[in-house]
């Protein structure tokens, strides 16, 4: 979907968020989950600078993470301090990251830097011990 049909297809799910469970499927789903994967790869951001220094605010975007808590279930996430575990409903950025997904990211994360998925992280960063929300 482009970002036009997307930020349509999230302004309709918004306006019917009280439906949105961890079951819904299509369209619905699919827009949800498009706009978190463009926020994660950041061809899409929340915020933009524009060229003469104001922001711009994808609302729609925001929305977007709003909806995302509603499409899954709490779920024990691996990764916690001592080799336990967290509660929640979003996944880590590094779930199932081996040494070619870490090399194509280009940034390096240090112990306790703990990122959510769709936090965007640009090349040459250095996360140190720290905490990236989504979005």
């Amino acid at each position: 979907m482009s970002n036009a049909q997307l930020e349509a297809a999230i302004e309709a799910a918004w306006e019917a968020r009280d439906t949105i469970t961890p079951a819904t499927t299509g369209e619905t789903r699919e827009a949800i989950e498009d706009t978190l994967a463009a926020l994660d790869s950041g061809s899409l951001r929340v915020a933009e600078r524009q060229a003469g220094g104001d922001w711009h605010l994808n609302q729609w975007a925001k929305k977007a993470v709003l909806l995302g808590f509603r499409i899954k279930d709490m779920e024990q996430q691996a990764g916690g301090p001592q080799g336990g575990g967290w509660w929640d409903k979003v996944d880590s950025k590094f779930a199932g990251w081996g040494d070619n997904q870490w090399k194509a990211a280009g940034f390096r994360a240090v112990p306790n830097a703990v990122v959510r998925k769709s936090a965007y992280i640009a090349p040459g960063v250095v996360l140190m011990p720290s905490f990236v929300n989504l979005g």
